[in-house]
């Protein structure tokens, strides 16, 4: 099957995207817009008294950089804060990878976000959330608990997931729509993708399962911003803003969400001469 949309310039990019689209010079623009957008929810809800829930990722990382820099620099309160990360490696007999593991998102939001942010300004650990595999329902109830999430960050795989959300051609939209965090083998698609980012290519020494928060969770979160900057992404945001919305490609089905967009480099708008 022939699909025009992946082969549209820059112009029929833009011209009516199903999903809004945010074009900025470059991956470092694209990070920067997203700490920015953290810093001033979090400021606020500050100035409210109100906490600021996030679902956030460990890919795209490069917006922590920024954000810790703002947050130390203009001494920015995270104690009415929680971080919801998105999800986890898991290891063969479905349980968190180690801390200490070069893969693990628990280890990375430890060494390079939570450790570099001020101790008197960095929320406490009962705030910094993963998704367990020993308690499956506690993302669901937490973020009821919590009011609803008020940011969703994130970025697209290949096959269209938002976390670890993989594509599926058994469930109808609706159904897909209603799953919640659960444990799930990873698409061998994504497997690959990731190896390659990730391990050099040691397609081999890639996790085969891992835990993720679902798409129930991410589409009821108030915004929903999601960054796109590598090659392959080329592909992937036209799909997403011109495709039909399908399980197949997860993503699309957040086009009729009422507050979201995808940031983009100038590089993804543009096609190869």
């Amino acid at each position: 099957m022939y699909h025009n949309y992946y082969y549209y310039n820059k112009e029929e990019l833009l011209k009516n995207p199903k999903i809004p689209l945010i074009v900025r010079e470059n991956n470092e623009a694209v990070f920067k817009a997203m700490a920015e957008e953290m810093l001033a929810e979090i400021k606020e809800n500050n100035m409210r008294g109100e906490k600021t829930v996030f679902i956030c990722p460990v890919g795209p990382v490069g917006q922590y950089p920024y954000f810790i820099e703002l947050v130390n620099k203009e001494k920015v309160s995270l104690k009415n804060v929680w971080f919801i990360n998105m999800d986890e490696y898991l290891t063969d007999d479905r349980q968190w990878i180690p801390k200490e593991h070069r893969l693990s998102f628990r280890g990375f939001m430890d060494r390079m976000v939570y450790s570099k942010i001020s101790e008197e300004l960095v929320m406490p650990e009962s705030q910094r959330i993963f998704p367990d595999p020993g308690n499956i329902a506690h993302i669901p109830e937490l973020i009821e608990a919590l009011g609803g999430v008020d940011i969703c960050f994130g970025g697209i795989g290949i096959n269209g997931h938002v976390a670890f959300n993989e594509a599926s051609d058994e469930l109808s939209p609706e159904e897909f729509l209603k799953l919640e965090t659960r444990v799930l083998e990873i698409a061998k698609e994504t497997r690959a993708v990731n190896s390659i980012g990730d391990l050099n290519g040691a397609l081999a020494d890639m996790p085969q399962y891992c835990i993720t928060v679902g798409f129930r969770e991410i589409s009821k979160a108030r915004k929903i911003r999601l960054g796109c900057f590598r090659d392959w992404h080329r592909a992937v945001v036209r799909h997403a803003a011109y495709g039909e919305r399908s399980a197949h490609f997860p993503v699309s089905l957040l086009q009729d969400h009422e507050n979201i967009n995808i940031q983009l480099t100038e590089f993804v708008a543009s096609l190869p001469e």
